[in-house]
């Protein structure tokens, strides 16, 4: 027995994509400082970077949660979300000898995991 519903786990899953968007849109540099470090965040480079980024977040976000019950679109949206959490590990991992050790495990912890989850998630409701 599964301890969340698939539909239920990609609403938590888009719903924290708009929240986490959300927060680095209002303190990029002190969201990304976690993630890059501080001196990387204080970059305006970064800066722009990390709000690009978080309005990618905010509206996959958004678009996960207003095609939920759309039995194609759904679980299209779902899986482009895991895709993107998975060229989000990718890339942490890439640069990781870069970024401060407990940025990339954080980093590829939560990104992986959101992968899984998501690719999970959009079988369960392509398959509901």
């Amino acid at each position: 027995m599964a301890l969340v519903s698939p539909r239920r786990g990609a609403w938590l899953l888009a719903a924290g994509r708009v929240v986490l968007g959300a927060s680095i849109l209002a303190a990029p540099e002190q969201i990304t400082a976690q993630w890059l470090g501080e001196e990387n965040a204080k970059h305006a480079a970064v800066i722009d970077l990390a709000r690009g980024l978080a309005v990618r977040d905010v509206a996959l976000g958004a678009a996960v949660l207003w095609t939920l019950d759309d039995a194609v679109l759904g679980p299209r949206l779902q899986s482009a979300c895991a895709v993107a959490d998975s060229v989000d590990t990718v890339a942490t991992l890439l640069a990781s000898e870069h970024l401060p050790r407990k940025g990339v495990i954080g980093t590829v912890a939560v990104a992986a995991g959101a992968a899984l989850a998501g690719f999970y998630f959009s079988h369960r409701l392509a398959h509901a």
